[in-house]
């Protein structure tokens, strides 16, 4: 699988090689607020597999680097500098994430009480390292 994306205004755009590691969803305030919305819809990949072109901005964050358009400000990925996967904001991908099925969800004690869980997909009351409910 090769897909592509980019942010707004098109001056980061990005490839990414192969399917993901993972998908998921996050509730936990940190992607809510650096999302804008109830939630955080993301996809993992060996950081090997992902190309881009474009001036990024940094903010570190509890997850690592949150890079995003200092231009028109879209949050696209985040990684930490010794880990080996990126986190893309599948929002980001050109045509839409509708082939991105989430596995898992975090922070589900945060979730929106009128959005209801994912019956197929895992879920932690916290981080994913913790057991399932």
């Amino acid at each position: 699988m090769k897909l592509s994306g980019g942010c707004n205004c098109g001056q980061v755009r990005y490839e990414l090689d192969g399917d993901p590691i993972r998908v998921g969803i996050c509730h936990c305030e940190t992607c809510r607020k650096g999302s804008g919305s109830a939630f955080s819809f993301f996809g993992i990949w060996p950081k090997a597999s992902a190309s881009f072109s474009g001036e990024l901005g940094c903010w570190e964050s509890r997850a690592g680097g949150e890079r995003f358009c200092p231009q028109c400000g879209s949050p696209l990925f985040c990684w930490a500098d010794d880990a080996n996967e990126i986190e893309i904001k599948l929002g980001t991908l050109d045509g839409g994430p509708s082939e991105m099925l989430p596995a898992y969800e975090l922070w589900t004690i945060r979730r929106e009480h009128w959005l209801g869980r994912l019956e197929c997909a895992e879920q932690h009351q916290r981080d994913r390292h913790e057991p399932a409910d």
